[in-house]
C-alpha cells in the first residue's frame, strides 16, 4: 500500500527560523522572522482544514513550549510507520530536533495503533550520523525499494540498517541544487505516488546515476513527471500522496509548489489523483520545508 488516509500533523507553538538546521538547508532564508510564530499556526490551522475537508484523517497533537522545538511542525523526519506494526525512530542532525522525539507524541502513537515493535536508530547520533525518516528516504511501498540522496543528514550506513531492519533495498545517489549545493533532503526534489513519480531529474548530475534512477522508477510501471530545479527550490518536489476516506488518491503540495507548476504537468498529476495546495509560505520560508514535511503516514491499525 503506497498511501494512507491517515496522517499525523504537529500543531506548532515557537515555530521560527532554526539556526542549527540552516547551516545545511538552502531552502530556509532570512528576513521571514517577523510573525512567524503566528503565521505558522495559521497556516497549519488552515491546511489540517484542507485535508479534513478533502476527506482525510488528520491526528494533531499540539506541541509543548518546552523543551523549544522550533522545527516540531515537521514530524516526518523523527519518524515513520509502516505496515504490520512498526514504529521507527531517527537520528536527527540538529539538535534541537532531537527534543521533538517527545513521550507524548511516541505515546500517542502507542496508544491509540497496534505497534508491534520499535525501531530505535537513534543510537547512531552519538557517531555523528544521520538518517532523517521521510525526508531522507522516499518510499516506493509496494516494491520495498527506497531512494535517497546523500547529505549530511542521510548516512549510508544508517541506510543500510535502516534496510536490514525492514527488508528494503534501495538506491543512494548525488543530486544538488542549482548553486551546486547538496540537496539536503531526498523529499524537496522527488516524490513517489502510486502511479507516477515526481522527479527533479536535472538536480542528479551524473548520467549513469540519472538513467538508472530512471529505470528503477519505469520498472515499476510509474509514469515520470519532470519538474525543473527551478520549480524544485520552490517546492515542487516535496509532495505527497494520500487518500481520502472514499479511496480517492490526492496530491498535497504547498500553493508555492503548484503555482510553479506548467499546464502540462498539472494535466498529467491530475490523470491520477486530486490536487489540494495549501498556502505555507512563513513555514516554507522559515523552516526551509513544505507540505510533504508536515505529515507523517500512519500506516498502522488503529486500536479501536
Amino acid at each position: 500500500m503506497q498511501s494512507t488516509s491517515r496522517i499525523l500533523m504537529v500543531r506548532p507553538v515557537n515555530f521560527g527560523f532554526n539556526e542549527q538546521t540552516s547551516v545545511n538547508n538552502a531552502f530556509q532564508q532570512r528576513g521571514h522572522e517577523s510573525n512567524a510564530r503566528e503565521g505558522a499556526i495559521k497556516e497549519f490551522d488552515e491546511f489540517v482544514q484542507l485535508l479534513r475537508s478533502a476527506g482525510v484523517v488528520v491526528f494533531v497533537i499540539e506541541d509543548t513550549p518546552e523543551p523549544h522545538t522550533p522545527d516540531s511542525v515537521f514530524p516526518n523526519n523523527w519518524f515513520s510507520t509502516h505496515e504490520g506494526g512498526t514504529l521507527v525512530l531517527y537520528p536527527m542532525f540538529a539538535q534541537n530536533r532531537r527534543l521533538e522525539r517527545k513521550p507524548a507524541v511516541i505515546n500517542f502513537i502507542k496508544e491509540s495503533f497496534r505497534v508491534k515493535r520499535v525501531v530505535d536508530l537513534t543510537n547512531y547520533e552519538e557517531k555523528s550520523l544521520y538518517l532523517e525518516g521521510t525526508g531522507s528516504m522516499i518510499f516506493d511501498r509496494d516494491h520495498n525499494l527506497l531512494f535517497a540522496c546523500r547529505s549530511v543528514r542521510t548516512d549510508e550506513r544508517v541506510l543500510e540498517a535502516f534496510c536490514d531492519e525492514l527488508d528494503y533495498d534501495y538506491f543512494l545517489f548525488n543530486a544538488s541544487d542549482s548553486a551546486g549545493n547538496p540537496i539536503y533532503h531526498t523529499n524537496v526534489m522527488m516524490c513517489i505516488a502510486s502511479g507516477f513519480a515526481v522527479v527533479c531529474l536535472d538536480a542528479v548530475k551524473d548520467i549513469d546515476e540519472r538513467q538508472n534512477l530512471i529505470a528503477l522508477i519505469e520498472e515499476s510501471d510509474k509514469e515520470i513527471i519532470e519538474i525543473s530545479l527551478e520549480q524544485m527550490e520552490k517546492f515542487a518536489g516535496n509532495m505527497l500522496e494520500v487518500e481520502s476516506k472514499t479511496a480517492e488518491s490526492i496530491l498535497v503540495m504547498s500553493k508555492t509548489a503548484y503555482n510553479s507548476l506548467n499546464q502540462d504537468q498539472v494535466e498529467r498529476i491530475g490523470q491520477h489523483c486530486k490536487i489540494v495546495a495549501p498556502n505555507l509560505t512563513t513555514i516554507e520560508n522559515n523552516g526551509g520545508g513544505s507540505a510533504r514535511c508536515m505529515m507523517a503516514e500512519l500506516f498502522l491499525t488503529p486500536v479501536k
